[in-house]
């Protein structure tokens, strides 16, 4: 697939198509009624913790509720497309995600193209996963656990939220980046993978650290390295893979998007906001909780974000030979 990298460098002369007049009313009125944050996952997930944790942050300062629906299905699919379809007025909003950068190569056939019709508004929040093993293998270390795969290939098992899941993607691009040849084992979802890793049943795992640190903090499962290029502050004596395989990086992120043509007056509005909340100590705290760290972002830089995450899950993907059912 082609990206059109030159589309988001664009964004910013849309401004100019609008008279300065109407730009100005237009920035004063929006938002005159509630605005729909679409989180494309169930509720109580991480795309959802944060549209709501965003959300009461814009309803608060533009004082306008920013109402958030979940619309689970297909991978984030529907609710995404769901955006696409809508009006470009700013009142319908996308919780952006990693999952929109896989699936435009993990699906062959999507009735809209993540790149071109999703207007980037503002980065929101970077959430780290963590490569864990079952305490019965016998490594404490990357470089170990990579001594022991390779001591036995084809025989160690990797566990996943399912087949192209950001666990699943991030633990291919492991395989691939160190040389070794595990077996991937796709659950229906994080919960029974993490489940049966502390039962022994898989050895190792690529989840978010929503999902694993309170077992990591047990002692249930041992934590071998955070994804992230730097160290988590929930995990801070945990290095990461990146230390011991160069340039290895496979964080989730979360952003805002808008349909193809919102004004740009709209998508600066929001951005300004998003990017003031992402500064305020409260929610910095917040994240932090979740292990996650603030992304703050203009829109064009988000959209160059985009494609460049794009890019990268379509390589793990093609030399992964990974196919869903449609």
């Amino acid at each position: 697939m082609k990206l059109p990298r030159r589309y988001f460098l664009h964004l910013a002369a849309c401004a100019a198509a609008l008279p300065t007049a109407s730009r100005f009313a237009w920035a004063q009125a929006y938002p005159a009624r509630p605005v729909h944050l679409i989180a494309p996952f169930a509720a109580g997930g991480t795309s959802d913790t944060v549209a709501r944790l965003m959300g009461q942050w814009l309803s608060e300062r533009l004082g306008q509720p920013f109402v958030i629906e979940d619309r689970p299905g297909a991978g984030s699919n529907i609710g995404t497309e769901a955006v696409v379809r809508a009006s470009p007025d700013g009142y319908t909003l996308l919780m952006a995600g990693s999952y929109n950068a896989i699936n435009a190569t993990l699906y062959d056939k999507l009735n809209f193209n993540f790149i071109r019709d999703i207007t980037p508004v503002a980065g929101i929040v970077r959430v780290p996963s963590v490569m864990i093993v079952h305490p019965s293998v016998p490594a404490t270390t990357v470089p170990e656990f990579i001594a022991y795969a390779k001591s036995k290939p084809g025989k160690t098992t990797m566990a996943s939220a399912g087949k192209g899941a950001p666990s699943h993607l991030a633990g291919e691009l492991f395989k691939s980046m160190a040389g070794v040849d595990m077996v991937h084992v796709p659950y229906r979802g994080g919960g029974p993978a993490v489940t049966d890793l502390i039962a022994g049943q898989v050895q190792v795992m690529f989840p978010t650290l929503v999902e694993s640190i309170g077992y990591i903090r047990a002692g249930r499962l041992r934590a071998l390295a955070v994804t992230t290029a730097t160290r988590s502050e929930a995990l801070p004596d945990i290095p990461t893979v990146s230390e011991f395989l160069p340039g290895y990086e496979a964080s989730g992120w979360f952003g805002i998007g808008a349909p193809k043509n919102t004004s740009s007056v709209v998508v600066d509005q929001l951005n300004k906001q998003i990017n003031e909340g992402l500064a305020d100590p409260k929610i910095k705290a917040r994240f932090a909780d979740l292990g996650g760290v603030p992304m703050p972002m203009m829109p064009a830089e988000f959209g160059k974000f985009i494609v460049d995450e794009t890019e990268k899950w379509a390589k793990v993907i093609r030399t992964a030979d990974i196919k869903v059912a449609e």
